[in-house]
């Protein structure tokens, strides 16, 4: 037997490469958007604003995404690195700007999480026939934050187990989703549908079919299905092929996200009419009743679809942040602990405990002020999302502006594609920001210091990462001496060199054949 060889530091440990291919990276970016829960909370919204055009605006929210989906491919071909967006911001907008877009991203995970762990939990139960422990407080909150430990904790033990999860839950809700979507369909087409079933018709895809004003809407609540595909590119240092596959994922993701929002859209509407469905908007558990209409005693596919998908959402949104986190204190803009890798697994572990055990406080915070308030928080996600997007979008054509005039597809990819995506969020950070002033709109109606609940924590959240900045850059201002860059330029490629030349983990030599 030969004995192990001292092990790593964790200050001079390095995430473990090729610990996952690309359909491991797509399975991940696509359970990061949470596909059965996502539609689960946001169709009786939109069907409620746009109608029957609800299928059209799903189409319409994809076009940003898409676009922002390239700028992540081509920002990770040219810099592989776990921060995404704080990196690439930082080095084509400056040090300031790329510190909040990654504030932006940590904090995404900070307010979902809890959420997502508490709708696993909730449809896990109903699924199985344990109705009583749903409604109960207590029992639920307990084994939230049980599904948020045991999330952690996968994360840190092993990537790769964590991607086999993935596989299986994204095989799961997408079969239970697509069977739910195919009963609901044939019922229509049969007249054997209970509710008030409307035939399905190609001018559903028309987004525009309802209005300028109710579209704007709309598109708020397609930002959110969408959002979570770039977890694939977070794992780029740990996934095969890291200048190319997370970026190929990422694009996918957002295909495949398209034809399952927009099938399930079609079913949906047509199946349960639109009047059933705005009457239910504010109910998270419309898909149960749903599913329970088209399929009888065959509803638990809906439910545990649901249930699986937040299960699996609840992962891998804490990949995002906890990588950023990884990134951001490896240039010394968070405390180096931040960057403490396992010196076994090869996870960043101390960033991992720290959005998980933040996102517990911040679940069972919010939830003793109310079950509004954890609505709310879920709403102000939106604000954060289109921040950090249309921030990567603008850094990508910055940063490759001296590609833009190449050719053709680099000046529509590169450039005016990420522009566009950016400014289409920008767009909608605006309206939204007008939208939640107005407390009638949050989800109570009720006032914080004269504003939407939802806005007050996004200000709130914004405010505590300006405040964190500076102190962090009163201790150390050496992150802020960064000078934005362009790509080819020689202080980019000095940049990349020091990344290559990063520290290496001393091999472990042990009985495992995974550790030799």
């Amino acid at each position: 037997m030969v004995e192990d060889t001292p092990r790593t530091p964790a200050a001079t440990a390095t995430l473990r490469p090729n610990a996952i291919g690309f359909v491991d990276a797509l399975a991940i970016g696509l359970n990061a958007t949470s596909p059965a829960y996502s539609l689960a909370a946001v169709i009786g919204p939109i069907v409620a604003l746009v109608g029957v055009h609800a299928p059209g605006v799903m189409l319409a929210s994809f076009v940003p995404m898409v676009l922002i989906a390239s700028a992540f491919y081509y920002l990770n071909r040219s810099d592989p690195d776990c921060g995404t967006t704080f990196s690439w911001v930082t080095r084509a907008l400056g040090p300031t700007t790329g510190w909040l877009g990654g504030w932006a991203i940590t904090m995404t995970g900070v307010l979902v999480v809890g959420s997502l762990a508490d709708v696993a939990v909730n449809f896990g139960l109903l699924a199985v026939g344990l109705d009583g422990w749903a409604a109960n407080t207590l029992i639920r909150q307990t084994l939230t934050v049980l599904v948020i430990v045991a999330m952690a904790a996968l994360c840190v033990r092993d990537t790769q187990a964590a991607a086999r999860l993935q596989n299986v839950l994204v095989l799961l809700q997408t079969l239970c989703l697509f069977v739910f979507a195919a009963v609901a369909l044939y019922r229509v087409h049969a007249g054997t549908g209970s509710l008030d079933a409307v035939r399905p018709s190609a001018d559903w895809l028309d987004p525009f079919g309802a209005g300028s004003t109710a579209l704007t809407g709309g598109l708020l609540l397609g930002v959110f299905v969408y959002w979570g595909w770039e977890s694939a590119v977070n794992l780029t240092e740990e996934t095969t092929d890291p200048s190319s596959a997370p970026g190929r994922a990422g694009l996918w993701s957002t295909v495949v996200l398209l034809a399952t929002y927009v099938s399930v859209a079609f079913a949906v509407v047509a199946y349960a009419g639109t009047g059933y469905l705005a009457a239910h908007a504010d109910e998270e558990a419309v898909f149960a009743s749903l599913a329970r209409e088209a399929l009888g005693g065959w509803d638990w596919i809906v439910l545990l679809a649901v249930a699986t998908s937040a299960l699996a959402s609840t992962q891998t949104t804490i990949i995002p942040a906890s990588r950023t986190a990884l990134s951001m204190a490896r240039r010394q803009a968070l405390p180096r602990r931040f960057g403490l890798i396992h010196p076994r697994y090869r996870t960043p572990a101390v960033s991992t405990w720290w959005v998980a055990g933040t996102a517990t406080v911040w679940y069972l915070l919010i939830h003793r002020i109310s079950e509004n308030a954890l609505a709310d928080s879920l709403t102000a996600l939106s604000l954060l999302i289109a921040f950090y997007y249309a921030l990567t979008g603008i850094a990508c054509a910055v940063y490759h502006r001296r590609r833009l005039t190449a050719g053709v597809r680099e000046f529509l990819f590169i450039g005016a594609g990420p522009l566009l995506g950016a400014a289409m969020l920008v767009w909608l950070l605006v309206e939204a920001v007008a939208d939640m002033a107005d407390p009638a709109n949050s989800s109570g109606g009720t006032s914080w210091f004269g504003l939407g609940p939802p806005l007050v924590i996004a200000l709130g959240l914004s405010l505590a990462g300006v405040l964190v900045m500076l102190a962090r850059r009163a201790v150390s201002g050496a992150f802020w001496a960064e000078r934005p860059s362009v790509y080819g330029a020689p202080s980019d490629r000095t940049a990349m060199s020091a990344r290559q030349a990063r520290p290496q983990p001393v091999p472990i030599v042990s009985g495992s054949r995974e550790d030799h």
